[in-house]
């Protein structure tokens, strides 16, 4: 018997080599390629594929139905904004996440609401079906609706699901399906790869929503091919530490939505509850007259939600000082530090300097730049921003403040959580023009007027006290 051919697979980007190397060739990712098992070949000698013609099938655009309602709500504000507004009739979703974050919990609380009106095949290759039953039990879960299947054959199922013809699918893991045609284990590229196609084939054909649970890796990525997220219509991440109780479900690709799209969660003894206002919750605990602190506007999709930063800038005890950020990029800090030093002689070169984007958030937009630079020069000349104060903009390495997007949004977020100071980008007043608001609206061209302008605000205030 012919020994297998071994090739080596990257997780990341699906590039194939023949031998073992420690950086991917193709994208260049470390530590990332896999061993993996091609599937035989059959070989085809002489005979030729007979021609098929599909020409009767062909059909044009306006001759397909749309009309019939596609899709099925959760019963979940948070994730029925993350999906898009529901899950699409005959789609495949990927949920990913940490073990322990919460993904079989969320999908087990669903089945209670879709169990109204729509039948539910839980497959689980992980647990039995008591373990299953003390979960629901523990989160309230009694519809009759929901079937359970505690199988770890791919085929089987898919054969399961064709004969009993359920509304909705959950398989729950997909590291834990296997296809016997395939001689190597589960989880490993090829079962993981084909056992998703074999699922994907089935939602298609039978027009059946399927939930898949996928598991991450060491670096935060699906355990699995990254060709398996091609494969699927949505793939949703849960991020958020297993200590913490708040959970952020983010939709990193849609093909029937606009992705990152987030839902917030928060883990409680009775299961996942949704989090409707993230701005109250991230702004809840905020400290009173501390410098180093400002609230800025971040995107997410298409929702406006406030977060708290902070930035403590302390004399350093090593001659390098320490620079060190958490939910804000590195390199972004450093320079505005830089733009800082140049432009308006703040020295931070015998400081330590961290920065910290509360509630676990990652600000990765660069409308924070302007608030990042209002905490640092707060932090140094140690006088706190006023607490109704938030801003928002780019920051230039010339100094100067740029525009941003979504601009209306931003303001009005801002309104509705009480702030009466708001220090925008000069070039964004004429977006504002025409809308009636309470909150005192600054622009600003530079960070020196966006300094005078709490300078100012901080007068008013002293003034009012005396």
């Amino acid at each position: 018997m012919a020994k297998p051919k071994i090739i080596y697979c990257c997780t990341a980007c699906g590039y194939e080599s023949a031998k073992w190397n420690g950086k991917c060739p193709s994208c260049g990712s470390w530590n990332t390629l896999e061993e993996d098992v091609p599937l035989p070949t059959q070989a085809v000698g002489n005979n030729r594929r007979k021609p098929v013609d599909l020409s009767d099938k062909i059909q044009e655009l306006e001759e397909v139905d749309t009309t019939a309602d596609v899709r099925y709500h959760t019963g979940v504000g948070e994730l029925d904004r993350v999906l898009g507004g529901g899950l699409v009739r005959g789609s495949i979703v990927l949920l990913g996440g940490e073990p322990g974050i919460g993904k079989s919990t969320l999908l087990l609380q669903i089945c209670q609401y879709f169990g109204k009106e729509h039948t539910v095949l839980y497959v689980s290759g992980e647990e039995s079906a008591k373990q299953i039953k003390l979960r629901a039990e523990r989160l309230g879960v009694t519809t009759k609706n929901l079937f359970l299947l505690t199988v770890t054959d791919a085929q089987s199922i898919c054969d399961t699901i064709s004969a009993s013809r359920p509304d909705i699918v959950i398989i729950d893991s997909i590291q834990t399906m296997r296809m016997e045609e395939i001689s190597s284990s589960a989880g490993s590229l090829t079962q993981v790869r084909e056992c998703t196609n074999l699922f994907m084939h089935t939602a298609k054909q039978l027009e059946i929503p399927v939930w898949i649970v996928g598991h991450v890796n060491k670096d935060g990525a699906i355990a699995g091919p990254k060709v398996m997220e091609h494969i699927v219509d949505t793939v949703l991440y849960f991020e958020g530490e297993r200590n913490l109780s708040y959970r952020l479900l983010r939709a990193v690709k849609n093909r029937y939505g606009s992705t990152n799209e987030i839902g917030v969660f928060e883990m409680q003894d009775s299961g996942l509850h949704e989090v409707p206002n993230p701005s109250a919750m991230l702004l809840d605990g905020r400290p009173h007259g501390v410098s180093g602190t400002c609230v800025t506007c971040m995107m997410e999709g298409s929702r406006p939600i406030l977060a708290e930063i902070q930035v403590l800038a302390t004399k350093s005890g090593f001659s390098a000082p320490r620079r060190q950020t958490q939910g804000f990029d590195y390199s972004r800090m450093v320079i505005l530090i830089a733009v800082l030093e140049k432009h308006l002689g703040m020295f931070f070169g015998t400081l330590d300097v961290y920065l910290n984007v509360v509630g676990g958030f990652q600000l990765d937009e660069p409308a924070g730049d302007l608030a990042v630079a209002l905490c640092l020069y707060s932090s140094l000349v140690d006088k706190p921003i006023s607490e109704r104060t938030v801003a928002f903009g780019e920051v230039g390495l010339g100094g100067e403040v740029r525009g941003i997007s979504h601009i209306r949004r931003r303001v009005q977020e801002a309104e509705r959580m009480g702030f009466t100071r708001c220090i925008v980008p000069h070039q964004c007043l004429h977006e504002l023009k025409g809308g009636s608001y309470q909150i005192r609206i600054a622009g600003v061209r530079n960070l020196r007027q966006a300094f005078s302008v709490l300078e100012k605000d901080a007068r008013e205030t002293t003034g009012q006290g005396e």
